[in-house]
C-alpha cells in the first residue's frame, strides 16, 4: 500500500475539501511492516496445508494391479532355427545326343511334365535312312553266314572221307566263324542306328517343372547342346548350414564318424518366407562330418514332401530342428522378463504381496516362452503383465494369469 502526499494551494484538495493531516514517517513504516508480516504468515500456512494434503494423497495411492503366474517344472523341447535355401531334389539338364535340326518343341515352358513326356523332336529322316542301311547290312551278313555254313558242311563230309586236306577244312571253318562275326557286327550297327533314331525324340528324364528353351525350333543342335532343364519339385531339398559349435552339429558329426544313428529319425520343420509353418514334416538326410574351413559351418540337408509345389526352388526358408529335451524346466513368458542396466530379471511376489526384483540367467527359447537356467525356484509367483507400474519392494494387487494368456508363439 502506497501513501501519496499531494499539496494543493490554500490547503484544499482537488474537490475543494481540506486535506487530511499527513501521517508521520514512523507511522508509515509500522503499517507496512505489519501488513508484510501478515502476508508471510498466510503464505506459510497455505504451503503447510498443501504439503500435508500432498502427503496424504501419496500415502493413500492404491497398489498397482498385475497378473501373476506360479512357476512349475515342465518338460519342454528346445528348438533351433537355421537359414536355408530350397532346391529341387533333382535338376536335370536335357541335352541333345545327336546332330540334327529341331523341328518341334512339344512342351510349354514353365509347365509341369511327367517322366517320359516328349519335350523336343529332331529331324528323324537321316537316322531312319541309317537304320535301313544297317538292316540291309545285317541281311547281307546273314546271307554270307548261310553260305559259309553250307560250305562248311560239304568240307566236313569230304574231310571225313579223306577227300580234302586238313588245310581246306580249316579254311572252311574260318570262313564260317568270320561270317558269324560279320552278322554280329551288322546287328550292332543296326542297334546303334536305332539308338540314334530314338534320340530324335527327346523326353523328360524326371517329373518336374521345365525351364525356358535354350534353342528355338529350326536351330541345329550338336551332341551335348543344352535344350532345357527339368527340376523335380517333389520331394524338395533344403540346404542349410550349422555353426561349428552348435550342439546338433556336434551330435550329427559324432554319429557320422561312428557310423551310428539314422538321419531319418531327425525330424525337421520348415518356416516359410511369410513366417508360417509348413504343414508337412521333413527329415535331415545329410549332415557333413567335417567343418567347412572357409565358412566355419557344417553343411546339412533336409528333405520335405512337396506334392502341391508350395515350396519353390530358390526360396529362402528357415529349418527348425529339435536340439534337446528338458524334463524339469522352469519356463516363463517372454513378456515377464525385464531388462535394465543390471541385466535380465523378473519380479517375484512374496507372501506379503510385495514385488521383489530377482536376477535371472536365461536359457534357450521354447514354444511356451523362455527357459530360466538360474534365479527361480519351483512355486515362485512372478509378475507377467503390469510391469510398467511395478517398483522393487512396493506392494501389488495380483490376480492369476488366465490359461488362454499363458502361451507365447507356440509350436504348431
Amino acid at each position: 500500500m502506497y501513501i501519496f502526499n499531494v499539496s494543493f494551494p490554500f490547503g484544499m484538495c482537488a474537490r475543494g475539501r481540506r486535506t487530511p493531516p499527513i501521517p508521520e514517517p514512523w507511522m508509515i513504516d509500522m503499517r507496512l511492516i505489519a501488513r508484510l508480516g501478515a502476508a508471510v504468515c498466510l503464505g506459510a500456512v497455505l504451503t503447510a496445508c498443501g504439503d500435508s494434503q500432498s502427503q496424504g494423497q501419496g500415502g493413500s495411492r492404491p497398489a498397482p494391479q498385475v497378473t501373476a503366474l506360479t512357476i512349475q517344472p515342465q518338460a519342454v523341447t528346445v528348438y533351433e532355427e537355421y537359414a536355408g535355401r530350397a532346391q529341387g531334389a533333382r535338376e536335370v539338364e536335357v541335352r541333345a545326343r545327336v546332330e540334327a535340326p529341331i523341328i518341334e518343341r512339344r512342351y510349354t515352358e514353365g509347365a509341369f511334365v511327367k517322366a517320359g513326356e516328349a519335350l523336343f523332336r529332331l529331324d528323324p529322316k537321316p537316322f531312319e535312312v541309317a537304320v535301313e542301311r544297317a538292316e540291309a547290312q545285317v541281311e547281307s551278313a546273314e546271307a554270307s553266314l548261310r553260305q559259309a555254313r553250307r560250305q562248311w558242311d560239304r568240307v566236313e563230309r569230304l574231310y571225313e572221307s579223306k577227300a580234302v586236306s586238313t588245310r581246306e577244312r580249316d579254311e572252311a571253318q574260318s570262313q564260317l566263324e568270320l561270317a558269324r562275326a560279320d552278322v554280329a557286327l551288322a546287328e550292332a550297327g543296326l542297334a546303334d542306328a536305332k539308338i540314334d533314331l530314338g534320340y530324335t525324340e527327346i523326353t523328360s528324364p524326371v517329373s518336374g517343372v521345365t525351364d525356358l528353351e535354350a534353342l528355338p525350333e529350326g536351330g541345329l543342335v550338336q551332341p551335348g547342346d543344352l535344350l532345357t532343364t527339368v527340376t523335380q519339385l517333389d520331394p524338395i531339398h533344403v540346404r542349410f548350414a550349422l555353426p561349428e559349435d552348435d550342439a546338433y552339429a556336434r551330435e550329427r558329426a559324432e554319429e557320422a564318424l561312428s557310423g551310428g544313428g539314422s538321419s531319418s529319425s531327425h525330424t525337421a520343420r520348415l518356416i516359410m518366407p511369410d513366417g508360417s509353418l509348413y504343414a508337412r514334416k521333413g527329415n535331415v538326410d545329410f549332415t557333413d562330418s567335417s567343418v567347412d574351413p572357409q565358412t566355419g559351418t557344417v553343411r546339412a540337408r533336409a528333405v520335405f514332401s512337396n506334392p502341391n509345389q508350395k515350396i519353390r526352388p530358390g526360396q529362402f526358408v528357415r529349418v527348425r530342428l529339435e536340439t534337446a529335451t528338458l524334463s524339469d524346466a522352469l519356463v516363463v513368458p517372454e513378456r515377464a522378463i525385464a531388462t535394465d542396466q543390471r541385466g535380465e530379471a523378473v519380479y517375484v511376489i512374496n507372501d506379503e504381496e510385495v514385488a521383489q526384483r530377482r536376477a535371472i540367467e536365461l536359457g534357450p527359447t521354447v514354444a511356451a516362452g523362455r527357459v530360466i537356467a538360474d534365479g527361480l525356484e519351483s512355486g515362485d509367483r512372478i509378475i507377467v503383465d503390469g510391469l510398467v507400474s511395478v517398483r522393487d519392494g512396493a506392494p501389488v494387487q495380483a490376480k492369476p494369469l488366465q490359461a488362454a494368456d499363458r502361451g507365447e508363439a507356440g509350436e504348431e
